[in-house]
């Protein structure tokens, strides 16, 4: 399976809430050859690094495609450029991030192309617990580690709270709502 983190901390002049806009953005994908399988819960987190800046809403979708990691990363980052995204500083406030998180197993660090698994994700919350909802049983294909794992070795001053649960059938939620904090 294909994971990619949706997250957005500032309203959309188009969409209007984080939630909404990221919502939207997934009914994008379509267009971009891009199919949603599943969407984890909606979660609250904290900025990464601290900073004053709003708390973000972060989820992960599962989706399939027939793009290549390359145009799927391009294909993400032109939804991004459609919604307002436009990029000045590093970790700053954003209307729309989607990165791509996981390629099936594959492990790839392509100069000025993807890196997967993402190069940070095992460190964020924000990842790691709406993953654990789509992919309980997800492992790291380089550390080796679960999902569970993972998140039990998370630094805990990292605030995350989830806050929605999509009605059943939304993007097919089978294991939204499941959380793993103890060790694999």
């Amino acid at each position: 399976m294909i994971y990619v983190g949706l997250g957005a901390n500032l309203p959309s002049p188009d969409h209007g809430t984080p939630e909404a806009t990221l919502a939207a953005a997934l009914e994008r994908f379509a267009a971009a050859g891009v199919s949603v399988v599943a969407r984890s819960p909606w979660y609250r987190s904290a900025p990464v690094p601290r900073s004053g800046q709003p708390w973000f809403v972060n989820g992960v979708a599962a989706v399939e495609t027939a793009l290549a990691p390359g145009p799927l990363l391009s294909a993400l980052h032109g939804i991004e450029a459609a919604f307002g995204r436009v990029r000045r500083e590093r970790w700053g406030p954003r209307i729309i991030d989607l990165d791509l998180i996981a390629f099936h197993d594959e492990v790839l660090a392509v100069p000025g192309g993807p890196e997967i698994p993402h190069p940070r994700m095992h460190e964020r919350a924000f990842v790691l617990r709406p993953l654990a909802d789509l992919a309980p049983d997800w492992r790291h294909p380089v550390l080796g580690r679960g999902v569970g794992g993972l998140i039990a070795g998370l630094d805990g001053a990292q605030e995350i709270e989830r806050f929605e649960t999509p009605a059943p059938g939304v993007f097919g939620t089978a294991n939204a709502g499941k959380l793993l904090d103890g060790p694999d």
